[in-house]
Parts: C-alpha cells; structure tokens; sequence
C-alpha cells in the first residue's frame, strides 16, 4: 500500500460519526476517502463553507466551490455559506472536534512547524494558527522522516505555528500519541521494527506494552 494511503486509511479510524472536521492541504484531504460504514463527519473549510463534499468529477468543477487550499470541491446536501469571519468565529469558539494536518516537524511535547522554511517563498501561515488553538483534537499525517532526516524531533527548528498542541501523529510507520508524559509510540506497521522507529525519530519515545500492528 502507497504511504500516503496507509496513512490516511489509518487516520480515517479516529473519525466518529457527526464529527465537525477540517482538513489540511495535502494528505489530509484523502482521508475522507476511507471513513468506516456508517460513519458521517461534516467538513469545515476556513473560507466559508460547511458540509462540503469530495472533489468533483473531471469536466463538472465549478470555480466557486474551492476548499482553503483552492482546491475545488462539491456541495452535500445541507451545505451553508458564510463569511471567513464567521468561520474563525466556528474556529475560535472550539465548535470543531478534530483537524488532520501536515507537518514539516512536530517535537515530543506536541510544537507543530508546518507553515514556514526559512528562505523559501511563503504567502503567509493562513488559518492553521487559530485552527490548532480552537480545535478539541489536532492530529498530524505525515511521512515519518524526510529522506531518513528525522521530523518527529526533541525541539523544532523551524518557525512554530503553535505550541503543545498536537494531540497525536501518524505516519507511516506508526501512531504516536502526545501525552503530559512525552509521547508514546501506540501502534506499529506490520513491516516496521521497533529499531527502524528509534533510528527515523530524534524525539524521546515511550512504547505501549503490548505494542498492537497497525490493523484496517
């Protein structure tokens, strides 16, 4: 399985039914793909859009109807309008129960670097700011190390777009919770060992006994 899909198939675990979810650019956006049966979330976009649906068949898009990412995207039944005012005011009042985000860094007490590169050209952290500080649950997918260089770091280098507030991460080799303790490694990939982990993450890491295979 693709590493993007693993990651996303196991995201898509942590979604309950009703839940009030944004999703980040990039990876998040698949996870929506691979909800359980039964399963029903309402998708939040910063730009003004609620109960929004997957993206539209190749020829019907419509230019009105993008996500925060620009991305276009369909109506459900239901869908409402509203201002970005009126958006961060969902945000900022704690209304949405969980986030999927990317990640350049996170360190072990929960820091998330996933806006900024130092000399590369940015057009600003957007809404990711308000979003980790007002959402119930933050969660990370990212790839677990870049080229063998580790992400899941003691301290992040890069510049912060929030602090402590990652609540968990998944990548694809394996599910780490963030805890008061420091972070504990809570679920491994069938075709990782425990020592490819410890070589792929700077951070200090706890390891759930039993430690159960990542399962779908």
């Amino acid at each position: 399985m693709e590493k993007r899909e693993f990651i996303a198939r196991r995201a898509a675990k942590e979604l309950k039914d009703g839940n009030f979810v944004n999703l980040g650019i990039g990876l998040p956006t698949l996870v929506p793909n691979y909800l359980s049966s039964g399963v029903q979330v309402i998708l939040h976009t910063e730009n003004g859009m609620l109960g929004y649906g997957p993206y539209p068949i190749e020829g019907e898009e419509d230019p009105d109807l993008i996500n925060a990412g620009k991305e276009t995207i369909t109506e459900l039944p239901g869908c409402s309008y509203f201002s970005s005012a009126d958006s961060f005011g969902m945000v900022r009042g704690g209304h949405l129960d969980l986030t999927f985000l990317g990640a350049f860094e996170v360190s072990q007490k929960g820091d998330l670097a996933n806006w900024m590169i130092p000399g590369k050209k940015v057009k600003g952290m957007g809404g990711a700011m308000d979003i980790v500080a007002g959402t119930k649950k933050v969660i990370v997918l990212m790839e677990h190390s870049n080229n063998g260089k580790a992400k899941i770091l003691k301290e992040c280098r890069l510049p912060l777009t929030g602090k402590e507030v990652v609540d968990m991460i998944i990548t694809e080799r394996g599910v780490f919770e963030v805890t008061p303790q420091g972070l504990l490694l809570k679920e491994i990939a069938s075709d990782t060992t425990l020592e490819e982990i410890k070589k792929e993450t700077e951070a200090s890491f706890q390891v759930a006994n039993p430690l159960p295979k990542i399962s779908f």
